[in-house]
């Protein structure tokens, strides 16, 4: 089980971190979209009595137990085009995403 960081991803939560009071990613799902499920990240700085710690490139990323079954094993990049960035996720348990975007279906 895991939940991994590229190099760029990593690089922008840094300054993030730098920026705030958090310590740690907080990566998760939540039920919406037409899809099913979206992604929720944000920065935290504490975690949860039962969350799950993984650490990518000197990042802690805390994970609720019951997001980690649709989201173990994703790569989260960060892309960067002209003038829009955005968090890009590559989870292997993604079986449909919605035309938008937005959210995902595993199945």
């Amino acid at each position: 089980m895991a939940i991994t960081l590229t190099e760029t991803a990593a690089n922008r939560i840094r300054t993030y971190l730098e920026k705030g009071d958090g310590r740690a990613l907080r990566f998760g799902v939540r039920k919406t979209g037409c899809s099913g499920f979206a992604y929720v990240v944000d920065i935290t700085s504490e975690a949860n009595a039962d969350d799950l710690v993984f650490s990518s490139r000197g990042i802690d990323v805390y994970v609720d137990p019951g997001s980690l079954e649709l989201i173990d094993g994703t790569t989260i990049h960060f892309k960067k085009q002209e003038l829009a960035e955005s968090f890009v996720f590559q989870n292997p348990n993604v079986s449909a995403e919605c035309g938008c975007g937005e959210s995902f279906t595993v199945d």
